[in-house]
């Protein structure tokens, strides 16, 4: 008897066939020819605002999505910028990272955010995954990575921008401010307001740590008696605000002033001074960092030191293009510098 025939196997598919969009089906669609719908997917500027707007429709109709991996394969460029910040939560990296969103958007680059954490970081598993994906650049906050971290960066080739720290050796380019140059700066202003019991309140991270350890400095060098200081965890809270200016005043020693390392730390102390019946400014002067919206809608105003977030945002998507487009910078270290905005807390 004989042996059944085995079932033919199934035609393969092919990527043609497989119906899926394809450049050419919205370049046919928009009347241009496929090079010049690539153009204007990828360099709009390049391209008419006609020709724009005939490819564009096009798109909206047939649901076309470009492929990235394939342009980037054939041009080694990805326009894709990697960005990791500590945290999501916090507003105070926001105007950052909504400017640096929409400066690289005008130029045909799309951004991913990472959130690293401030305990136990994540920023080495983030910049595993980050570089294995090639992107254009990768913007960083502060400059203090781990000696595995650094290592991959140096190696990958790939522009990096750090961000919100100053140092004179960045690893490639860098935007930011001195954050001991902020605490020197926050203790002067509140001793020559004649303040001279101090105290800070900061989250546990290093940025931090060295506003923290300047201030000090700064006060013992005015002869003015030990800071006192609490440390809260990072990211801060208005809630965490409230309970370390409690501990402050139940050790029962004297504090005329408190530096919080964020704005919602101090919106934390005026709460619970206005809860404790203290006076802002008469008996306590308090003053933020960052410069939040609210700030200057509190009752009393709140003093703080303010950061250009959207410049440094700016600048960071800035050094990405030009070096991604073969461009070299004129400088590769911008001081954005910070301002101390007096108010009525302080």
């Amino acid at each position: 008897m004989s042996q059944p025939s085995a079932a033919a196997p199934a035609p393969r598919r092919t990527r043609r066939g497989s119906g899926a969009v394809t450049l050419h089906d919205v370049a046919k669609l928009a009347g241009v020819a496929p090079i010049t719908a690539s153009r204007a997917l990828s360099s709009p500027k390049q391209v008419s605002p006609e020709v724009l707007k005939r490819v564009t429709e096009a798109v909206a109709k047939t649901g076309y999505v470009r492929n990235g991996l394939a342009g980037s394969l054939a041009s080694t460029r990805s326009r894709l910028v990697a960005a990791v910040v500590p945290t999501i939560i916090g507003p105070v990296f926001q105007n950052s990272i909504e400017a640096l969103t929409t400066a690289l958007a005008e130029e045909g680059y799309q951004l991913m955010l990472g959130q690293s954490g401030y305990v136990n970081s994540r920023e080495d598993a983030l910049l595993e995954a980050i570089i294995g994906r090639r992107p254009d650049g990768i913007v960083l906050t502060g400059i203090m990575h781990s000696a595995e971290g650094r290592k991959r960066l140096m190696a990958a080739g790939i522009p990096v921008v750090e961000t919100w720290d100053l140092t004179p050796t960045p690893l490639d380019m860098l935007v930011g401010f001195s954050h001991p140059d902020v605490g020197t700066a926050v203790a002067n202003y509140l001793h020559h307001k004649g303040r001279r019991h101090l105290a800070v309140i900061a989250g546990d991270d290093e940025r931090a740590d060295r506003r923290l350890h300047a201030f000090e400095q700064a006060a013992r060098a005015a002869k003015l008696p030990p800071v006192r200081s609490r440390r809260v965890p990072a990211p801060t809270t208005l809630k965490s605000g409230r309970d370390a200016l409690g501990q402050l005043l139940e050790s029962g020693e004297p504090v005329d002033a408190v530096f919080c390392s964020s704005d919602l730390l101090a919106l934390g102390v005026l709460t619970e001074a206005r809860a404790r019946g203290i006076d802002v400014p008469g008996q306590l002067a308090v003053m933020g960092f960052g410069d939040l919206e609210f700030a200057a809608d509190l009752e009393p105003s709140l003093s703080t030191v303010h950061i250009d977030g959207e410049a440094i945002g700016r600048q960071a998507a800035r050094f990405i293009i030009d070096r991604a487009e073969g461009r070299t910078p004129t400088s590769a270290v911008v001081d954005v510098g910070f301002q101390i905005i007096e108010r009525a807390s302080a």
